[in-house]
């Protein structure tokens, strides 16, 4: 072999030594910068299936926590068109009838009336209407003291004569504006809360001067049976009222029986 072929065949074989050692040098180096970024990526990927896992958890409990409060709202509304269908009965039945009380109480009533601004009294059928201003302070259940002193009078005309085979129905009334403070809502969440809380109060204030439970009964309509729109700060001073309703005894109204019997 000539000494330009020996040199040739040696330059070959040190360049493929070179090759080789640069081909297995190379692909160690890459594969560890490939398995460290392939363990990152998959660090990345388990981060984003556990953020995909909690989104989904948290959006099944906001479609859980919709379901109920569309389940409430479902409820309060069928609440309310009860109580309406009730109001309105109430309301049709006793226009329907003729005032149960004597001409003497009637008189007693009406005097009444000219001497509390805000107290209201229908010879006609004998129902009688409270302002809420009259009794109560904004956003409050708590009877005011002239308040008090008108229902302990009514109370003692209930307590006379023929009144007293008469039986009591009460009705709280508010106006369209909600519940906003906070300290109020605490107490009387909703309009329907205030009128209710209201009522049950006057029943209160009557049992204490001596009307029997047995003869009242009581119910809250909140902002949904206005007496005229709540269109200014004076037509909601009217909406805003405490309704007695005076009914013979042998009287069933609206599902309420002063016999003790259901009439639903």
């Amino acid at each position: 072999m000539s000494l330009s072929l020996r040199s040739f065949v040696w330059f070959l074989a040190g360049s493929l030594a070179i090759v080789s050692t640069g081909c297995n040098s190379v692909p160690g180096s890459w594969h560890r910068q490939a398995a460290l970024r392939n363990r990152e990526l998959y660090q990345q990927n388990m981060a984003a299936n556990q953020a995909i896992a909690t989104s989904e958890q948290q959006n099944a409990d906001l479609r859980k926590r919709l379901e109920l409060a569309n389940e409430r709202l479902s409820n309060l509304n069928n609440e309310r068109t009860q109580l309406n269908q009730r109001y309105i009965s109430l309301r049709d039945q006793l226009e329907k009838m003729q005032n149960p009380l004597s001409q003497s109480t009637s008189q007693k009533f009406a005097d009444l009336a000219k001497r509390f601004p805000g107290f209201n009294f229908d010879p006609e059928t004998g129902v009688s209407k409270f302002s809420s201003d009259l009794l109560f302070d904004s956003g409050s259940s708590n009877i005011k003291p002239n308040g008090a002193k008108l229902l302990a009078e009514f109370a003692a005309i209930m307590n006379e004569g023929d009144a007293q085979r008469l039986n009591i129905l009460v009705a709280g009334h508010t106006d369209d504006k909600p519940i906003k403070k906070s300290s109020t809502a605490q107490k009387h969440p909703t309009n329907w809360h205030l009128s209710t809380n209201r009522a049950n109060e006057v029943l209160v204030s009557l049992q204490k001067s001596g009307v029997k439970p047995s003869r009242m009964s009581s119910s809250g309509y909140g902002e949904f049976q206005p007496l005229v729109p709540n269109s200014s700060d004076q037509n909601r001073s009217q909406n805003r009222r405490v309704e007695i309703f005076v009914v013979a005894p042998e009287a069933s109204i609206a599902g309420w029986d002063p016999k003790g019997t259901s009439t639903r």
